[in-house]
């Protein structure tokens, strides 16, 4: 559940702290006060889309963190992401500044929006003011449905069916309609690889190719330079440096018997003595090995003009042949397939059974789902003064598709002894916002979210019927965390906890929303606003406390 929201210059929020409780929470105020902002505020924090303009006006930064009491399975997914966990909690925090980037973090780690989207759904459950407009959309009804159902995975494996096989289907299309380009295709493939084959180039072979001739070409050259070197250092008829570095140094050595100041200059001279030993082993070794071959270099640059050749003739660097054969391979082995048409089709035939196992898996699934959605929201709109009205989810038999074989509907019969239409057709403003409440509520049951928030779904609602809905609302909150934006005095009365929100103005003229945890006391005077308006009677307050007792 949320236990803390903090918001900082977030559109006209200067700073506002609030702690939450367990069960059903509502929020109050006058219309243009910032109720929803802070539905905003929490939406940014899960992850939601956000931009400067968010930031409150003359502010460098918006920022907002929302503490939670992580349910097992986010626990569980912090440990897997490597986010610690601290007294069983997720501290969700999201900070744009007014040039519009942003930084988000998950228990004071860094992290990504698509990580706070991912960690939010496993906390929170949004029902916005506009929820019955999607309402209206078959494929919002068929989401909420499998929704209801548990069969996202169902579905998920449906699409993956689906496309292996639509895909499969694509290429075999392609194949029998162009029979006669894909032979010619294949042909000219086959004289590719084979020649490249023939070729046989390794991966790394042209830049040894290349060292090798290099040092094949100039072999007179370097053998010629590291003969010099040698005499010049130790073979020479006349004075080698090394001899004469010898000489000296045993000369200076005796001398440093006699004078002690001398030893410091023979230490210095030895090692350079030394290093010119090793350096004429070396010179030995080198020479040893430099191998001066006119066959061996005309076979190598033989090699290196057949590499050259074919890289010209398929247009890429001598170095990626390698992978121009490994990929005209694997597209010659697609045609070669392609040509045993039977088989495809075989295979074809294989895969559309695998999506209609898993289509008439999943259909299963939607027909029970359907029933009991309709059953309960039926009896719900009984309870919503819609007596004798019923609501029903069709499943209408549809051509294979990727969301599976059949089309959602969701039907409403306002009243008895009528027969039941599409929901988009028959259902007036407040039938249809009853409705969604409904479907709203008996969704929200069904779902391991914690905390769930009903932003002004109770629009278009009022008299008795709103009280229905705070019953509902409250009866929900016995099992989870309830929050709720709400303008109804009836749903608001319902509640265990009360915040009133209002607009103000600050010590430099700028305007700002406020919010209040409101007492017993309090909470009268707010009901009977409510209820009344701007002039509060005794007789508005009376029916305050009546309806906060009931």
């Amino acid at each position: 559940m949320l236990r803390t929201l903090s918001i900082r210059d977030f559109v006209i929020v200067e700073s506002i702290e609030l702690e939450f409780s367990a069960g059903f929470t509502v929020f109050t105020g006058e219309t243009g006060a910032g109720k929803s902002i802070l539905i905003d505020a929490l939406t940014l924090a899960l992850g939601g889309r956000g931009d400067a303009s968010v930031v409150r006006e003359g502010a460098a930064k918006a920022d907002i963190t929302a503490d939670f009491a992580a349910s097992a399975q986010a626990r569980d997914w912090l440990a897997a992401n490597e986010f610690a966990v601290e007294e069983g909690g997720a501290l969700l925090r999201r900070v744009i500044d007014n040039a519009g980037r942003s930084k988000a973090y998950i228990n004071g780690i860094a992290a990504t929006a698509a990580q706070l989207r991912e960690l939010g759904d496993m906390l929170v459950d949004i029902h916005g003011q506009h929820a019955h407009q999607s309402l209206m959309k078959t494929e919002a009804q068929r989401v909420l449905l499998d929704g209801q159902a548990g069969a996202d995975s169902e579905a998920r494996a449906v699409a993956v069916a689906y496309r292996a096989w639509r895909a499969l289907a694509k290429q075999l299309e392609e194949f029998e309609t162009n029979a006669a380009n894909v032979l010619y295709e294949r042909e000219r493939l086959e004289w590719q690889v084979n020649e490249l084959e023939k070729l046989a180039v390794k991966p790394g072979e042209w830049l040894e190719v290349s060292n090798e001739q290099s040092r094949l070409s100039h072999a007179a050259s370097l053998l010629e330079g590291a003969q010099e070197a040698l005499e010049v250092i130790s073979e020479a008829e006349e004075h080698p440096i090394l001899s004469q570095l010898s000489s000296l140094n045993q000369k200076l050595g005796k001398l440093a018997d006699i004078d002690s100041g001398l030893q410091p200059i023979v230490d210095l001279i030895e090692p350079a003595r030394i290093q010119l030993q090793e350096a004429v082993y070396a010179l030995n070794d080198y020479l040893d090995r430099v191998d001066l071959d006119p066959s061996r270099l005309r076979t190598v640059e033989a090699r290196m003009d057949a590499i050259h050749s074919a890289a010209r003739k398929f247009r890429v660097p001598e170095e990626q042949l390698p992978e121009e054969h490994t990929k005209l391979a694997g597209r010659l082995l697609q045609l070669a397939d392609a040509s045993d048409l039977e088989g495809l089709r075989k295979q074809e035939e294989k895969l559309k059974a695998t999506y209609m196992a898993e289509a008439h898996k999943l259909s299963v699934t939607r027909a029970k789902a359907a029933a009991a959605l309709g059953e309960s929201v039926t009896r719900a709109m009984q309870e919503l003064n819609m007596t004798g009205g019923r609501f029903e989810v069709a499943l209408h038999a549809a051509e294979p598709a990727v969301y599976g074989l059949e089309q959602v509907e969701f039907l409403v019969a306002g009243h008895a002894g009528v027969a039941a239409r599409s929901l988009a057709k028959v259902a007036s403003g407040g039938e249809l916002a009853r409705i969604s409440l409904a479907i709203s509520v008996i969704t929200s049951n069904a779902t391991t979210v914690p905390t769930l928030i009903f932003d002004e779904v109770d629009s278009g609602i009022g008299g008795g019927v709103a009280e229905v809905v705070g019953r509902l609302l409250r009866r929900l909150g016995q099992e989870r965390q309830v929050l709720c934006v709400t303008h109804l005095p009836q749903v608001a009365s319902q509640a265990g906890q009360h915040f009133q929100v209002a607009k103000g103005t600050l010590d430099n003229g700028k305007t700002a929303s406020r919010i209040d945890v409101l007492d017993a006391k309090s909470r009268v005077e707010e009901i009977a606003r409510m209820l009344g308006g701007l002039e509060i009677t005794a007789t508005t307050r009376k029916h305050a406390r009546e309806l906060l007792a009931s």
